[in-house]
């Protein structure tokens, strides 16, 4: 499935669009993470959530379920939320 990934992760893909495989949203972060050794780091804490300034959104539908069914037709897009004052 296409994954899209934000500026700031391009240090581990270099590219804007990756190819991914899973059936379920865990499945497709261990992949990620198999071709892009540290990138679910960035993306899930140690309590396997979402970190709170990430946002992992599904055919546009926002997820924050790693159990979520996928479908190899998917697109996924990671955001990073911007924060500051």
């Amino acid at each position: 499935m296409r994954v899209l990934i934000p500026s700031p992760l391009l240090s581990y893909t270099r590219v804007r669009e990756v190819a991914a495989s899973g059936t379920t949203m865990a499945e497709l972060l261990a992949d990620l993470d198999r071709q892009f050794p540290g990138i679910r780091h960035r993306m899930i804490d140690e309590q396997d959530q979402v970190r709170p300034h990430m946002r992992i959104f599904v055919n546009g539908e926002q997820s924050f379920d790693l159990d979520q069914a996928l479908a190899s037709s998917d697109v996924v897009q990671i955001i990073q939320a911007l924060s500051g004052g």
